[in-house]
């Protein structure tokens, strides 16, 4: 088959366009970048696609949205709300819902390609924690998506608080009250954000100019070093045959995976539009706007939030009064000390996962989850401490539809926070140390295929399949994790480092790692084990044979 010349006026504008940036050697080589073919590298694609809806719907609604807290009278189309006096932020909103053609659909569009951005970025580190896929060369991306995941938290907060409605009112009150829990200067902090006493007339303009400018800002740039880093750097890919450290396998940049990718992006589009158009979300106008005074029962916020809510609904009222002043625990712990518990070890783990290990060289082939079980226990708990926080922020749900003491509730959550994680751990560590098993047992012994044959003697037994060539790599695809530095030197005197209480702590947080670890041999073993999970090679006749039996 030959190829089509190319069309000359498209030439001559690449013949222009290379005269002057002598781009034609930098496009070819980037053109043909490989990106490996699976689903999970497409879900930061979810997140970078719906972060370009947010931003072009964000802007149309800028045109109409008026980030004001100048109270008028209602006289628009909704006519349930005609003489309440409200906020202009809260009209404006009413305004684009009901009067903007097609206002209405670009703010759900907005508001749900919020959700599927935030959704999507917490599931795509999830998957780069527990494959590691952030060990070096990749720390510095893995802090960039860390406090990329932060931002998007803040500027959801921001821009749900923007209506003025009552839910969003009850939001900023919690944040008022968070503000005020910190000792010293948090009376000095809300001041400053509200401009006065809450709520002030400040507080929208200062939240819209946040929502649509800094933050927004921030996070592009963030966005585009993220992958400018990950264009310069190989693309990381699960183990499989002949993918290793120095090569990548997939599919070039042009054509086949930029018209995927363009693909999906409509496709992400598509769905959002549809969620946009039929799924109601946050509809301000049944709650009305936010005074004060009142409170609305059954509120919750966005899934993102509503750990934090459950932070604060299930720890206990402590207080400490010293000196004439007093210390709200019950508040400043779970809105402060929580999130700082869960991102803190998200932000250092790949530095503290290669002070543990030891571990310094580069990966580009990732692990599977099971090989690494300690970091996927570890992962595990974070989950199951998030599952447990969010479903607490609903324990007022919980006790209505199930009908129980509400109470009751707030002491489960309280036990379950604690003990939730810990079995968690221990649950997935095992899971994974039997998966290494299962995985060492079947490259050494094949698989049970379920055929039993009879042997001459009369017995029956159940005949061992050989694992695929491209199955026996995975399953022999894990890296050990290297022995730490000697910590005696020639003489046998202990070093000084590993003497410091670091040292020692060092040693036992990396004896903790390996010390069950299942070692698995390479392939092409012969299934009699040489004590250590290695496999004697085989001779070339019984090669064939194991070659003969896997086909």
């Amino acid at each position: 088959m030959t190829t089509p010349p190319t069309p000359k006026a498209l030439g001559g504008v690449g013949t222009y366009i290379d005269d002057r940036f002598h781009s034609a050697r930098f496009a070819g080589v980037n053109l043909r970048k490989v990106f490996p073919n699976h689903w999970s590298f497409m879900l930061g694609e979810i997140a970078l696609y719906s972060f370009i809806i947010i931003l072009l719907s964000g802007t149309f609604l800028t045109f109409w949205f008026n980030p004001s807290m100048h109270e008028v009278v209602y006289d628009g189309s909704y006519t349930k709300l005609h003489g309440v006096t409200m906020s202009q932020a809260y009209e404006s909103t009413l305004r684009i819902s009901f009067d903007v053609r097609g206002g209405l659909l670009m703010r759900q569009v907005h508001h749900w390609a919020a959700l599927i951005f935030i959704a999507a970025m917490f599931v795509h580190m999830l998957r780069v924690f527990f494959t590691g896929a952030f060990r070096k060369p990749r720390e510095l991306n893995w802090l960039i998506g860390a406090t990329l995941l932060i931002l998007g938290f803040v500027e959801g907060l921001l821009g749900y608080s923007l209506p003025d409605d009552l839910l969003s009112g009850m939001g900023l009150r919690i944040a008022e009250g968070v503000l005020l829990s910190i000792p010293v200067v948090g009376t000095y902090l809300m001041f400053f954000l509200f401009g006065g006493e809450f709520p002030g007339h400040d507080i929208i303009p200062r939240f819209f100019t946040l929502h649509v400018l800094l933050i927004p800002g921030i996070m592009l740039a963030l966005v585009v070093a993220h992958f400018m880093i990950l264009w310069h750097q190989k693309h990381t890919q699960y183990p499989g045959k002949g993918k290793k450290e120095s090569n990548v396998i997939g599919t070039p940049m042009y054509p086949a995976f930029a018209v995927k990718a363009g693909a999906f992006f409509f496709f992400v589009f598509g769905v959002t539009a549809l969620l946009g158009a039929f799924a109601q979300i946050n509809p301000v106008w049944l709650y009305g706007p936010f005074t004060p005074a009142a409170i609305s029962s059954g509120s919750q916020p966005d899934f993102y939030m509503g750990w934090l809510e459950g932070s604060l609904r299930v720890f206990p009222a402590w207080e400490i009064n010293a000196f004439g002043y007093t210390l709200a625990l019950s508040v400043l712990i779970p809105a402060l000390g929580i999130p700082g518990l869960v991102f803190t070890p998200l932000i250092i783990w790949p530095f503290l996962e290669q002070w543990v290990t030891g571990d310094k060289r580069q990966h580009h082939v990732v692990d599977r989850p099971r090989n690494a079980p300690v970091r996927t226990a570890f992962g595990m708990s974070g989950v199951t401490l998030y599952g447990l926080l969010w479903l607490a922020g609903a324990n007022d749900v919980i006790s209505e539809r199930l009908d129980v003491p509400l109470y009751g509730t707030t002491w489960f959550f309280r036990f379950a926070l604690i003990l939730g994680p810990i079995i968690a751990f221990i649950v997935t560590k095992r899971i994974c140390l039997g998966l290494q098993r299962r995985d060492a047992a079947a490259a050494s012994h094949g698989y049970e295929s379920g055929i039993i044959k009879q042997l001459p003697s009369g017995e029956f037994i159940e005949v061992h399949q050989l694992l695929t060539e491209d199955a026996e790599t995975v399953a022999v695809a894990k890296k050990e994790v290297p022995a730490l530095a000697a910590a005696v030197d020639g003489d046998g005197v202990p070093s000084p480092g590993s003497r410091s209480m670091m040292g020692r702590v060092r040693s036992r947080l990396h004896n903790f790692v390996v010390k069950d670890d299942i070692p698995v041999g390479e392939p092409h073993g012969n299934g009699h084990g040489d004590g250590h999970g290695g496999r004697p090679e085989l001779g070339e006749a019984e090669a064939e044979e194991r070659k003969e039996l896997r086909h």
